[in-house]
């Protein structure tokens, strides 16, 4: 069996494609960086993370964006020997504005290098590539309309030339979407003489959907599938995998055919995802030239059969850290800007990462931090951190972090005058920050092991001298704040929340930004 969901964790808006017998999908980063996550299978059901290509500021400048904005939907794409990833770099999406840059890079190896971007166009955001039969290339994106709060203004599409390397002639403009709404994330993809639009429509929450439409000519006019939407769990509440929409298609060297598309697991029924949205796969079958899932009904299963032959097991991701090699293992990303240097570093002292404190949890521009996906419902992350803060304004530890204003912190820090070092959990929820101050002194002790355990909603911070045997530290904590739902319900205003809970290692200095700590190891592992 396939267990659904297949990239589990903060993975959404999945583009599939297959090279021979290997398979690709690459999925949403937004500020996370470096951009754009790649899994690599070669039987649909063991998936690998093999690369994040937007791994320099030339191709992805995210300094300042706004949470839950940055890298939104790519799509991968292949022909020639060559791929082709398209992708939107969001910079602004507050009021009727929104600034939705659209770029292309091409490699030869999925691993990369990858090239210096091309930009292709602001109309919209979504932006999809399609290679026809007859060498033509066309770039797909949702326009957006700001007249009279309408946002969702429909599909486009135009023509690229490789040569010269930018969109020629003018935007077609394909459809306003079925009645479902909300359209976009856009793919197309051509299976006998028809061309068949992919949509996500609904909304990426709980009426969340894939439609699809249909035309043997590639700028339209497109017919709508009679019976949309194909996938979606809109009218099962209790089903385990909801908000099932956004996605893409697949045939196997077999013929036989899969749809990928995001999900959410929630706490509770219509509740809270701490983990994000995650990517999940079905089985197609085709009637009088129209896909169906295989399960049925537009409900995806949380099992696949698969045949025997097919499975490979590929090796599992370590989930112990010792920081003993020279690279940062693939598993952490960073807030916004490059992993360099100047501010983390294996080098400066032998097998520790190095962490130089910069600006706070706060910050759209410079943090000092290094966090992985959350990807089960029941984990537990520790560290070991080496620090010795001169002031209250010096902090290093353990996060769980959703975005900048939402968090909850077990930090190793200091009094005004430097004299006594204690932990503090610090909590922000809306934006709204709670204290539990100088929960434990340990003035004198150079190095502390900390560690998160969180089961669904709960969240406990436990501590230890010696590694070995932990005490709570502080209250027992909301771990259902970590979730889009929860940042969407919060505050005066709507705020994009499209992301997924992390834990990892942060330092803070503000003051100067000189003082350092040094993490000795990082464990997550999944209960």
């Amino acid at each position: 069996m396939i267990q659904n969901p297949i990239l589990k964790g903060f993975n959404p808006d999945p583009s599939i494609v297959r090279v021979g017998d290997d398979y690709y999908i690459a999925t949403s980063t937004f500020e996370w960086f470096p951009g754009v996550q790649i899994h690599h299978s070669k039987d649909l059901r063991n998936w690998k993370l093999i690369a994040r290509p937007l791994d320099r500021v030339s191709q992805l400048d995210m300094k300042g964006n706004p949470d839950s904005c940055g890298v939104w939907a790519p799509c991968l794409s292949y022909y020639d020997g060559l791929f082709y990833l398209v992708y939107s770099n969001v910079r602004s999406f507050d009021g009727v504005w929104k600034d939705t840059p659209n770029y292309l890079v091409t490699a030869k190896d999925i691993n990369g290098p990858w090239s210096e971007p091309i930009y292709l166009s602001s109309r919209g955001f979504d932006g999809s590539m399609f290679h026809d039969d007859d060498g033509k290339k066309y770039f797909l994106n949702m326009l957006m309309d700001h007249r009279g709060g309408k946002f969702f203004g429909g599909i486009e599409i135009q023509e690229f030339n490789s040569k010269a390397q930018k969109l020629i002639g003018e935007p077609t403009y394909l459809t306003p979407g079925s009645p479902l709404g909300v359209t976009e994330g856009p793919h197309i993809f051509k299976k006998g003489t028809y061309y068949y639009l992919v949509l996500a429509e609904g909304g990426t929450e709980y009426n969340h959907a894939i439609t699809i439409a249909r035309s043997r000519h590639i700028l339209g006019p497109y017919k709508y599938h009679p019976n949309n939407p194909l996938v979606s769990s809109r009218d099962n509440e209790q089903h385990g995998l909801q908000k099932a929409g956004h996605g893409d298609f697949v045939e196997t060297p077999e013929g036989d055919w899969y749809t990928v598309f995001l999900v959410g697991r929630p706490l509770t029924p219509l509740g809270k995802c701490t983990l994000g949205r995650e990517t999940a796969i079905e089985k197609v079958i085709w009637k009088e030239d129209w896909p169906y899932l295989k399960a049925g009904s537009a409900v995806p299963r949380m099992e696949i059969p698969i045949k025997t032959s097919e499975i490979r097991s590929l090796e599992k991701n370590t989930t112990f850290f010792d920081f003993n090699d020279e690279q940062l293992p693939i598993d952490f990303q960073s807030l916004r800007v490059p992993i360099t240097e100047d501010w983390c570093s294996l080098q400066q002292r032998s097998g520790y990462l190095r962490l130089y404190g910069r600006e706070s949890l706060a910050s759209l521009h410079d943090q000092s931090l290094l966090a992985r996906r959350i990807q089960a419902f029941h984990i537990e992350a520790s560290v070991k951190v080496d620090f010795e803060p001169e002031s209250f304004q010096h902090m290093a530890g353990l996060v769980f972090y959703y975005n900048t204003g939402h968090y909850h912190y077990l930090c190793v820090t200091s009094n005004y005058e430097g004299t006594r070092k204690f932990l503090s959990i610090y909590t922000c929820d809306n934006f709204n920050m709670t204290y539990q101050e100088e929960l434990l002194d340990i003035t004198g002790q150079r190095a502390v092991h900390l560690k998160g355990i969180m089961n669904r909603d709960k969240l406990q911070f436990l501590a230890s001298h010696d590694g070995q045997d932990y005490e709570n530290i502080g209250d027992e904590l909301d771990a259902s704040i970590l979730s889009d739902d929860h940042v969407r319900e919060g505050g005066d205003r709507y705020r994009p929340a499209f992301t997924g809970s992390f834990v990892g290692m942060c330092c803070q200095d503000l003051a100067s930004k000189e003082k350092y700590a040094d993490f000795d190891w990082f464990m997550y592992k999944e209960i």
